[in-house]
């Protein structure tokens, strides 16, 4: 399995709406994620986010560390 990149919130949040996500809202400092199809999400807005709470916001979008890998490199790609 590949590693988990250390990300900020604000980037998992750039990378989740790549896949269909859409912010419904932010509450402090939290963003919340829809998609349809798909689980809600939570995103907390911090520098940087643990990978324990990572592996659990890909596992509620339904992704695996492949997937979630190929949309963040998808835009350097472009």
């Amino acid at each position: 399995m590949p590693p988990l990149p250390v990300l900020s919130g604000r980037e998992i949040v750039k990378i989740l709406e790549r896949c269909g996500y859409v912010v419904m809202r932010r509450e402090s400092s939290h963003i919340r994620l829809a998609c349809l199809g798909r689980r809600s999400v939570t995103v907390p807005d911090y520098r940087i986010v643990s990978k324990g709470l990572m592996r659990k916001i890909l596992r509620d979008a339904i992704l695996s560390v492949d997937e979630f890998n190929y949309l963040r490199k998808g835009k350097n790609q472009a």
